[in-house]
């Protein structure tokens, strides 16, 4: 008879067990969306914003950005920014270009994660339309020039954190993907006459 209780005790041992490894693995799944909406929504880590349209007015008042470039470890690509920075009026739209440049013999996709520091103006960086938004491909000896739209928010001069900051820097790491499955079935000979 005492092992019935026994039973039950490890029963209730396993499910708690089942129940915590199903509530992490939960919490692990959603962690990564989570960070994400947390560091778009207040900026942190210098995360940018996605804008539709340029503010209705432009300061008086000048930043300089920088532009930086850099690529994973295993990323075969030459990146860097054609103009390493520009000055212009804080609401007003800037226009920036950075050149890559597959200098393999095969067909190599890549995405580009991006911040801005320092950290507290990535709130008030706004890109229109960026490289970055979408997965880039490179042929063979292919060179390409990525524009980034942006400007950065006049709201930044009512954040007494940020107000004082006359510069800042945007910088992109690529790292190499999966090929799109368009690309994938190519086979090599095929890919390195597509030029």
């Amino acid at each position: 008879m005492s092992q019935a209780p026994q039973q039950q005790s490890n029963t209730r041992v396993v499910l708690s067990l089942l129940a915590l490894v199903v509530v992490m693995g939960a919490g692990a799944w959603a962690a990564v969306p989570f960070y994400n909406w947390f560091c778009k929504t207040t900026g942190y880590g210098g995360t940018t914003n996605v804008a539709e349209q340029l503010p209705d007015h432009v300061l008086d008042r000048e930043i300089t950005v920088r532009f930086d470039a850099n690529v994973a470890r295993d990323m075969p690509w030459e990146f860097k920014p054609v103009k390493t920075e520009m000055k212009l009026k804080i609401g007003q739209n800037g226009l920036a270009f950075y050149e890559a440049y597959n200098p393999t013999d095969r067909v190599v996709a890549g995405t580009a994660s991006y911040n801005v520091s320092p950290d507290v103006v990535g709130y008030y960086f706004d890109k229109i339309q960026c490289f970055c938004f979408t997965e880039q491909v490179l042929q063979p000896g292919e060179r390409v020039l990525m524009p980034v739209s942006f400007f950065v928010d006049p709201e930044m001069v009512n954040d007494a954190d940020a107000k004082r900051i006359k510069s800042l820097t945007l910088s992109y790491t690529f790292y190499e993907t999966d090929l799109p499955e368009q690309h994938a079935s190519v086979p090599p000979s095929a890919a390195e006459t597509v030029n």
